[in-house]
């Protein structure tokens, strides 16, 4: 297990995503992908990835509503995806 809290959701994130204000969590995930410790960290997953399988973890069932997904499509849009519930 390898904690990248870099690419974590920030807390108005999460607050946005229960909410189910689906835009305002995609605005405020965005910025957090740009800052530096993001950025470092992004490259370390790709990285790991490249090494060998690898699963992206979060609360959130459903990738649809969280964070895994924009987070794959911002840094990782070529990445080979298998959610584990359909």
């Amino acid at each position: 297990y390898v904690h990248l809290r870099a690419l974590g959701t920030p807390s108005e994130g999460r607050t946005a995503a229960r909410a189910g204000r689906h835009e305002d969590l995609e605005r405020i995930y965005a910025g957090q992908l740009e800052l530096p410790e993001a950025i470092i960290q992004a490259e370390q997953m790709r990285e790991l990835a490249a090494e060998k399988p690898s699963a992206l973890l979060c609360y959130e069932r459903d990738p649809a509503g969280c964070h895994r997904t924009l987070l794959l499509d911002a840094v990782a849009r070529d990445a080979e995806v298998t959610h584990l519930f359909p």
